[in-house]
């Protein structure tokens, strides 16, 4: 069941991002100056890899591979969820209304981003093989 609220999320996020990458490309580009253009255009990029991975992680979850490593794709799905909202989130915010307070926020995104590659690879080195 998670899987298909992990596979919705991806769906949603992947279509924004490409939205997002449209705006910045064809909307932004004449008003925003280069370095907070290239500020947004880093969280597009972010929003991307990362909907690549719970995309992943959903998938994962739709398969038999062992309890252990289920719960461990879910969280990795999670981290990078709030990932996304805190990194790039932060950086739409601040690059489009120049609002220093969105900066601090910024490196808590980044921070589970790794935490969620990390606890990722502990689900997959966790994948035990489940037969009916």
């Amino acid at each position: 069941m998670r899987s298909k609220y992990l596979l919705t999320f991806a769906g949603i996020s992947g279509a924004i991002a490409v939205m997002l990458g449209a705006f910045a490309a064809h909307g932004l580009k004449a008003i925003l100056p280069e370095y907070l253009l290239g500020v947004f255009e880093t969280g597009v990029q972010y929003q991307f890899i990362h909907t690549l991975a719970i995309l992943a992680c959903g998938a994962l979850l739709h398969m038999k591979l062992g309890a252990k490593s289920q719960k461990y794709f879910f969280i990795a799905a999670i981290c990078f969820i709030i990932g996304i909202l805190c990194f790039s989130g932060s950086l739409y915010g601040l690059a489009l209304t120049g609002i220093k307070w969105f900066g601090p926020i910024t490196p808590f995104g980044g921070l589970l981003f790794i935490i969620g590659w990390g606890v990722f690879s502990f689900a997959a080195l966790n994948i035990k093989e489940v037969t009916q």
